[in-house]
């Protein structure tokens, strides 16, 4: 930030990270420790877990990025490389406990905050920007939603990390003052400049990728401001090179997988399977096709397609809203009594359950199409985030829950209250950044990501918390207001007291 005149510079500040170090050092401190707390009290493993681990292990021990299926190590690519060579590394480092990764995963994280801050700073004005990028670091560094996901043995904390340094690298690259000039073609010196934030922009997603295969939805993202931006026919020039260098970013981050896949697996994939299968598995589309059209609670994963192939599917766990008339509740419970038989989707079941879908499609296509996505993205955005601290995270009705467990209620209305609090936050700051391409970057790249989250086949709200850090960027642009209000109350009479001396 530059001084104005007559004012002493802040040499424990700069342009680029206009946070003073006394505040980073303790924001970061304060930070660590709250994940100590995390890693101490919470820690937590899940189904993913195990396939995570043993692929670390084979690749570190046995040179085979694999899994063992009847007794051979088989190469497989139904999970990306990324979060099993992070873990590899650590076991070659420290050892193989939890606890040494948990503590990289905290040292990443807090690199995450530092990134949020920066990207907080590129959204303010630039008399702001050292108030709202303090702002940020200290929420980041403090928000119990990503702090908690270091103590878990899962993708969230290294995808949040690369997730906050794409949105960076891209916003800096719109920032860019060679998008902004009405010329037709651009100079040398700008070619380049441009070329490189946005070949470096797809080569951070790229790398995201390798961790959480949808991590390219940031470069969708960008592109969806850059056409908008560079709409006129004059720009087209800069809208091609933009959408150019990105892709050859990703292309670049993804080639090694995709080769070590064609020379070892004989087939060419950048990412891995939407359903995370191996080659040849069956998958039953028909059933979640059928699922989608009424799924809207995630316990109902544990209920339904979680249960698949590991036990009954009963018919009195389902909602009234998986049924249009009493004979279709009728023709499911066949459906389901036939699968109960062996725990067994066959194909040619599987091809009822397609045609169920296929006919409450045509009844409601609304339905479909609208209304349950929109209702997934409440629920993956507005429930009570305590799924790693052993609290149920239920609040419905109200009273009962309360007499049930004071305790388990109380976490869970509280946890509830502070993540409507930080999405409130961030729609307020996005509105009050709304002119700065940055913003709609972030804006529109929680929206796609939303709206592809809504499409899967389960109903999993831990994947939104790589959100929050940008969320948090957004949020603290509310924060540089309440600060310009109160230099204009404070500092009128002093700049007049200090005109007239």
């Amino acid at each position: 930030m530059h001084a104005r005149s007559g004012e002493p510079r802040d040499p424990s500040t700069t342009g680029f990270f206009p946070v003073s170090s006394k505040n980073l050092i303790a924001a970061l401190a304060a930070g660590l420790l709250f994940r100590f707390f995390f890693i101490a009290h919470f820690p937590f493993t899940a189904g993913d877990t195990k396939f995570y681990e043993e692929l670390a292990r084979n690749w570190l021990d046995h040179g085979v990025y694999g899994l063992f299926v009847n007794g051979r190590l088989l190469p497989v690519d139904m999970r990306m490389p990324g979060y099993p060579a992070f873990l590899a590394t650590i076991y070659a480092i420290a050892g193989r406990g939890d606890k040494s990764v948990m503590l990289a995963q905290a040292a990443i994280d807090l690199l995450g905050c530092v990134a949020a801050a920066m990207l907080a700073a590129r959204l303010a004005p630039e008399s702001k920007r050292k108030i709202v990028a303090t702002v940020a670091l200290w929420v980041a560094a403090l928000c119990p939603f990503t702090a908690n996901y270091t103590a878990a043995i899962l993708t969230e904390s290294l995808a949040a990390f690369f997730t906050m340094a794409a949105l960076l690298v891209l916003a800096i690259a719109l920032g860019q003052r060679a998008l902004k000039r009405r010329v037709a073609w651009l100079a040398k010196r700008d070619v380049f400049t441009l070329a490189g934030w946005f070949f470096a922009g797809g080569i951070v997603a790229g790398s995201g990728a390798l961790v959480r295969p949808e991590t390219p939805v940031i470069l969708a993202a960008a592109g969806g401001v850059l056409l908008v931006r560079l709409r006129r026919r004059a720009d087209w020039s800069k809208l091609t090179l933009a959408f150019a260098w990105m892709a050859a970013g990703l292309v670049l981050a993804l080639a090694p997988w995709a080769i070590r896949n064609a020379r070892t697996l004989g087939r060419i994939q950048f990412l891995a399977p939407y359903y995370a299968q191996s080659n040849g598995d069956f998958i039953p589309m028909g059933f979640y096709a059928w699922t989608r059209t009424w799924m809207t609670h995630e316990q109902d994963n544990y209920l339904v397609p979680w249960r698949l192939g590991k036990g009954p599917i009963l018919i009195q766990t389902l909602p009234d809203s998986a049924f249009d008339s009493p004979a279709e509740r009728t023709l499911v419970t066949e459906l389901l009594r036939e699968y109960n038989n062996g725990w067994q989707m066959t194909p040619l079941l599987d091809r009822q359950f397609a045609a169920l879908a296929r006919a409450r499609v045509a009844r409601h296509p609304p339905r479909t199409y609208l209304e349950i996505p929109i209702a997934r993205a409440a629920t993956i955005w507005l429930r009570p985030r305590v799924e790693l601290l052993h609290y149920s995270g239920e609040l419905w009705p109200l009273r009962e829950r309360r007499r049930e467990s004071p305790t388990d209620f109380d976490a869970s209305l509280g946890y509830g209250l502070l993540n409507i609090f930080y999405i409130g936050l961030g729609i307020a700051g996005a509105w009050r950044c709304r002119a700065n391409p940055a913003a709609a970057l972030i804006v529109l790249y929680l929206i796609l990501r939303t709206a592809l989250l809504a499409t899967m086949p389960t109903i999993e709200p831990r994947y939104v918390v790589v959100c929050f850090p940008a969320l948090i960027a957004l949020g603290a642009q509310i924060f540089g207001s309440v600060q310009s209000r109160q230099t204009e109350e404070i500092g009128a009479p002093l700049e007049l007291t200090h005109a007239a001396s």
